[in-house]
């Protein structure tokens, strides 16, 4: 029999999960609470370890017409624009590492996964107010008075998780202090800044600035983390001041700020993330994604990392379909401690990306110079990863 799975989250990590365990002949179905599919907030980048995730599920021509293929990862300082470390990507990495390095808008990526899943098998509008299990199936009660029965349900529904609070009970992720602003600037406004197809990290005091270009190169993704922010919802449609940011961005180099000055609007949001959770799965239901290990945004991993989950748990429910408690268990012992790594090597770049100028900084710059954290070599265990190639 045809192993049935419920998948509460049509974002990213739900829908590419649906095409990793639809490519293994399971019987999937995506169950989002809004009215549509599809994703609203900054751009993301597709590293390789999930890049060649979603080249298997077929996805390699869409990706390519939308995204934006970056040529290198420049991190500089705030003031001066001086080069603190350049990493190549571009065709280099994919030599290297078998996928390319992407830069998406976050709907661009979840309009094609979306449109790559069977329009039968998503269903919008579908609000999850209820979980029970029976035996061996799980079923799923929604707020439009549906339900659906499944063998094993996936909780990709965020780092709020609905999933999570049903199964596990109530837990708040933490403020970090950090607050964004994000802005999505068209070319034609910025022609003049000339400014590299590459992915740019300005590290100042208190403050990071990353900007690359998404959606064809037809926008610049521009995103502005500050320390110490007062503002702590974490909805990414509330809108912020541009002048706002602008003051907090005085003294910076001149890019930064001409950036700032071209958003057309900005939209501001709190960054928070969570303690790893000491278990993903209870029974027949698991999660994935921000539902159970978010990150902050340092390590621009947050997606990817979704996304080796999704074909994680196709791989081991492939060769695992009649013990599917014994192949979340499986997945947990693969997934958390790559991803608690993640997690925290995000939030130490967080303060590491935000020294103010002193002797801790001219270390840093000076380690950044010497080391080349980017190298192919230092990051060859994040982008070389292939989250499918796991034994039961």
């Amino acid at each position: 029999m045809t192993l049935r799975v419920a998948i509460i989250g049509g974002g990213i990590g739900g829908l590419s999960a649906a095409l990793a365990l639809l490519r293994e002949g399971f019987d999937v179905h995506v169950y989002e609470q809004a009215a549509r599919f599809g994703e609203i907030g900054a751009g993301i980048q597709i590293s390789p370890n999930a890049s060649r995730l979603l080249y298997r599920c077929g996805l390699a021509q869409a990706m390519d017409r939308y995204a934006v293929r970056p040529r290198a990862v420049h991190q500089k300082r705030w003031d001066d624009a001086r080069t603190l470390q350049r990493a190549v990507l571009g065709p280099e990495v994919e030599a290297r590492f078998g996928a390319p390095y992407f830069h998406f808008h976050r709907g661009d990526l979840a309009a094609l996964l979306a449109g790559a899943m069977p329009p039968e098998r998503t269903h919008a509008g579908h609000r999850l107010v209820g979980l029970e299990e029976r035996s061996e199936r799980v079923v799923a009660c929604f707020e439009n008075g549906t339900s659906a029965e499944a063998d094993l349900l996936i909780g990709a529904d965020g780092i709020h998780s609905r999933v999570r609070h049903l199964v596990f009970g109530p837990e708040k992720p933490r403020f970090t202090g950090c607050v964004a602003w994000r802005g999505l600037v068209p070319a034609e406004r910025i022609a003049h800044l000339d400014i590299e197809v590459a992915s740019h990290n300005w590290m100042g005091p208190g403050a990071h600035c990353v900007h690359y270009w998404v959606s064809a190169g037809r926008f610049m993704n521009v995103v502005c983390v500050v320390e110490h922010g007062t503002w702590t919802s974490e909805s990414w449609t509330d809108k912020g001041r541009v002048e706002d940011v602008l003051a907090l961005y005085e003294g910076w180099h001149p890019m930064v700020r001409g950036l700032i000055s071209a958003f057309p609007e900005t939209f501001i949001w709190a960054l928070h993330d969570r303690l790893p959770l000491p278990r993903w799965s209870q029974g027949r239901v698991t999660l994935l994604g921000d539902a159970c290990h978010p990150m902050l945004p340092m390590m621009a991993q947050g997606a990817a990392q979704a996304i080796e989950d999704g074909a994680a748990l196709a791989a081991l429910l492939k060769a695992m379909p009649d013990d599917v408690p014994a192949a979340l268990r499986r997945y947990e012992e693969v997934r958390k401690p790559r991803a608690t790594r993640l997690q925290e090597a995000s939030a130490a770049n967080r303060f590491r990306f935000h020294l103010p100028d002193g002797p801790e900084q001219e270390k840093r710059d000076h380690a950044m110079a010497i080391s080349g954290d980017r190298s192919f070599d230092n990051i060859a265990w994040l982008y070389e990863h292939d989250a499918a190639e796991v034994r039961p």
